[in-house]
């Protein structure tokens, strides 16, 4: 039982330092660039591959969220014009989803914010933007 003891406190101190970082992410990204930590990780995934679209099903299987929370988050993107949603020509029911110019805009700012909280949480530097 000792060592269920110990991983069970490993489970909770990374559930700590993770809803910390969480927490400011979500402020932080939020306040300097109008973004939740949710648009700001589909907007990062979408931009981090080397295509000009992504299928939203490869997109929620890459990411934290469910089919329907994704697509909540991709139409607030959409609403804001950072993505746009086309329909697949060969498969009616897939849908397509890449960044605008003014997505890819707004990522690289917000790119800034997020490696800031990132780096003085996970490398102890002081968050610089």
């Amino acid at each position: 039982m000792g060592s269920d003891t110990g991983l069970v406190d490993r489970w909770r101190s990374l559930l700590s330092s993770y809803n910390v970082v969480a927490s400011q992410l979500e402020r932080e990204l939020q306040d300097a660039h109008g973004l939740t930590m949710s648009e700001y990780e589909t907007l990062d995934r979408l931009i981090g591959v080397d295509c000009e679209k992504r299928r939203m099903q490869e997109l929620a299987a890459d990411m934290y969220l469910s089919q329907s929370a994704l697509s909540r988050t991709v139409a607030r993107l959409e609403k804001g014009g950072l993505v746009q949603r086309t329909l697949c020509e060969d498969d009616r029911r897939g849908v397509y989803v890449n960044p605008t110019e003014a997505g890819v805009r707004r990522h690289a700012e917000a790119s800034k914010t997020h490696r800031a909280v990132l780096a003085q949480h996970l490398q102890g530097q002081p968050a610089r933007v």
